[in-house]
């Protein structure tokens, strides 16, 4: 159910925060022939400006740029993996709190707003925003990786251990290596990436559907700020949620492109390679800038649609034609494995499993940060009318449990090949191709493997065409409906950016970006739990 009332105009009783403020009053106007442009005059400017000088450097010295992104992903990682593994701990910290706390009760929209969906629709929506590249690309590859490093234990060289195992391995124990393996994946899918999410997606409706402020990222900090959001020190906010959402859709483009090149050439016999990689980002970004240019948002919410139906076709297919039982019963004995290893996964101290928690665990983090203002900007719009307890909940476990079902079945038919199949066709392939070396001991290999192609290259349409909305919404100073033409300048750059990325160093210069724009907006999250704690205590309660 849908209304057509105005979602910033509240229901009952709010505490809005009286600001002169008018959504668009820094901006350019600018008419060029039939073309405008209505950009946020210094953080379009400057993040458009950066970005552009990035691609043109990284494609001019593409060979020195592989070597810079590689030392800066493995500093950034081996420095500061703390840092992102207690950040991700305050957020799930925070969410819990929120939960359990008399603020749960405030309701987002005002004290008498209704919820604008009901709750089939809206899980649908919250899990649809959870269903992207990311869970193609490693639904089979990371509790695979996770499983052979458990079980083939620790390696200690000149007193540092050089093996990729999660916390102290499994040696040679297939079912712990195997609840080990889930568990490290589950810790990456589920809480920690859905609290980040959260937190910011909470900000983003309270201050714009209960205090009147504009649907941007400066809004959240008014609290601390005040009137001197406005000014440069939003400015700065806004241009690093430019960049952590550029950088992290082109390292999902990246990754998406890497596996649609290895299955097209896994079925089809296609060249593989960064020709071919590049090739399909630019046959995808045209079909994305169709998408905008056509103002297809129907057109993308039914591909949309389309693709969670077979994605769930997918699921169920694995389910039925694999081990069922297996799969089954191992969703709840995963469940239990992450909760029983979860204090030691998201212990940020003393780690002596340094590969897996740099290598895996603060990529993630920093991936997932990148991402929160996409992520948290989709989830805000869709949760109008709801209680923050209410809101917390849902977003904290149903995507949760969500990707816990998918890693159970893709991970967990992967690695019961290995072990009772002793099939090592899937484990023993690169990354992007372990999904199709799983389905390939499955019926209609052909079949499956054809939709899990056609997924990737949706998911990578509707996120190009969705991300360039957000970062056009920043960019413009909190307007959503700017002209066209923005949105194609940042929807051709999403895939240039990728582009220039995997020349200058393939997925090693995608994860050092993410993680080198994670970095500072891990620092605006943790800023905007207090802001939103203030924005929350300030808000009348309902019952």
């Amino acid at each position: 159910m849908t209304t057509d009332k105005d979602p910033m105009i509240p229901d009952g009783k709010v505490n809005p925060i009286d600001t002169d403020y008018q959504v668009g009053q820094d901006n350019i106007v600018v008419k060029l022939g039939p073309f405008g442009l209505d950009i946020h005059n210094r953080v379009f400017l400057i993040s458009g400006l950066t970005i552009v000088a990035f691609v043109l450097l990284t494609l001019i010295f593409h060979t020195q740029a592989a070597s810079l992104f590689s030392d800066m992903r493995s500093w950034l990682t081996s420095n500061l993996d703390w840092f992102f593994i207690s950040a991700a701990n305050v957020f799930v910290l925070l969410c819990l709190i929120l939960i359990v706390s008399p603020l749960g009760k405030v309701r987002l929209g005002g004290t008498e707003a209704t919820p604008d969906f009901g709750y089939p629709g809206w899980f649908s929506m919250l899990f649809a925003a959870g269903m992207g590249i990311g869970l193609m690309f490693y639904g089979v590859s990371e509790p695979l990786s996770h499983f052979n490093s458990s079980f083939g234990g620790t390696t200690v060289v000149d007193g540092v251990r050089t093996d990729w195992a999660p916390l102290a391995g499994a040696a040679g124990d297939a079912l712990a290596a195997e609840r080990l393996g889930m568990a490290a994946t589950i810790y990456h899918w589920a809480l920690h990436p859905w609290a980040i999410y959260a937190i910011l997606a909470l900000g983003l409706a309270l201050f714009s559907f209960n205090k009147g402020l504009p649907l941007t990222i400066r809004s959240v900090f008014y609290p601390l700020l005040g009137e001197r959001v406005w000014g440069w020190p939003g400015h700065i906010i806004d241009i690093l949620a430019v960049f952590a959402t550029l950088f992290g859709l082109a390292t999902s483009l990246g990754l998406g492109a890497s596996q649609a090149s290895a299955g097209l050439n896994y079925l089809f016999s296609w060249p593989e390679g960064v020709t071919t990689q590049i090739l399909l980002v630019i046959g995808i970004t045209m079909i994305a800038l169709v998408s905008v240019l056509a103002g297809l948002e129907a057109g993308v919410k039914r591909l949309s649609e389309i693709n969670m139906t077979l994605a769930a076709l997918l699921l169920l297919f694995v389910i039925i034609v694999g081990p069922t039982l297996a799969i089954l019963t191992g969703f709840f004995s995963n469940l239990g494995a992450y909760l029983q290893h979860l204090p030691a996964l998201a212990n940020p101290i003393g780690r002596e499993d340094a590969n897996f928690s740099q290598g895996w665990t603060a990529f993630y983090w920093a991936w997932w940060i990148s991402w929160s203002p996409f992520v948290g900007m989709f989830i805000a719009r869709v949760s109008r009318g709801r209680t923050v307890r209410e809101f917390l909940v849902s977003v904290l476990l149903i995507p949760s449990l969500a990707c816990v079902l998918w890693m159970t079945v893709f991970g967990g038919t992967a690695i019961s090949q290995v072990v009772q199949d002793s099939y090592m066709a899937a484990v023993e392939a690169a990354l992007p191709l372990q999904l199709f070396n799983m389905l390939d001991a499955l019926p209609l290999a052909g079949i499956t493997s054809f939709i899990a192609i056609i997924l990737v290259v949706v998911f990578f349409v509707t996120s190009s065409d969705s991300g360039s909305l957000v970062i056009d919404t920043i960019a413009a100073g909190g307007k959503v409906n700017a002209p066209t033409p923005q949105r194609v300048f940042w929807c051709t750059f999403e895939g240039l950016v990728a582009i220039a990325l995997i020349l200058g160093g393939g997925l090693v210069a995608l994860q050092a970006m993410a993680v080198s724009t994670g970095f500072p907006f891990t620092i605006v999250l943790l800023a905007s739990c207090v802001a939103v704690v203030k924005g929350l205590m300030s808000e009348p309660r309902g019952n």
